[in-house]
């Protein structure tokens, strides 16, 4: 698509077309702004510093102490201040992950610790094995005469005595 006034590429048409626009424009006239007479400018109090922490207390206002111009150890100061002495802010809520003191070990049940094998090995428990295994009364021992005590008649059969010794 050509047109007739093709003088150029199409950037030096642009720019043409708006330095004429903007010739063809009357230039605007900016009223002048009324200035009022300059009243004297109130100084803004200083940010506050720790002498006001010291005084605060759970209903005080804490938004002057969180302005820009407050220094971020008074910021801090005055947080510390809010959340340790509001009951509402100084409470616990069990989200804490590593809240506990895992510096102390659980010690292992003292029945836990006689079934490892490694107590076993090392004698941990010998002695104190050797005095839970009294020996029995002479009430509970059991009589080898009692009919269901006493070995089937065949399985002594064929076997080698203490005084034999092996067979052919």
């Amino acid at each position: 698509m050509t047109t007739g006034d093709d003088s150029g590429s199409r950037l030096a048409r642009w720019s043409r077309l708006k330095t004429a626009a903007r010739a063809a424009e009357p230039p605007i006239a900016v009223p002048a702004p009324e200035i009022a007479p300059a009243e004297p400018l109130e100084t803004p109090p200083p940010p506050p510093g720790y002498a006001e922490v010291e005084l605060l207390t759970p209903a005080s206002d804490y938004a002057r102490f969180m302005g820009g111009d407050v220094d971020g150890g008074v910021q801090r100061a005055a947080l510390k201040k809010l959340f340790f002495s509001d009951p509402h802010f100084n409470l616990m809520d069990g989200l804490d992950t590593y809240i506990d003191d895992y510096n102390t070990p659980d010690p292992l049940p003292l029945a836990m610790l006689r079934q490892l094998h490694q107590s076993q090995v090392l004698g941990l428990f010998s002695d104190e094995e050797k005095v839970d295994q009294a020996p029995e009364p002479a009430s509970q021992h059991y009589d080898d005469d009692h009919p269901d005590l006493r070995l089937q008649q065949d399985d002594d059969a064929g076997r080698p005595g203490a005084d034999q010794g092996a067979g052919p």
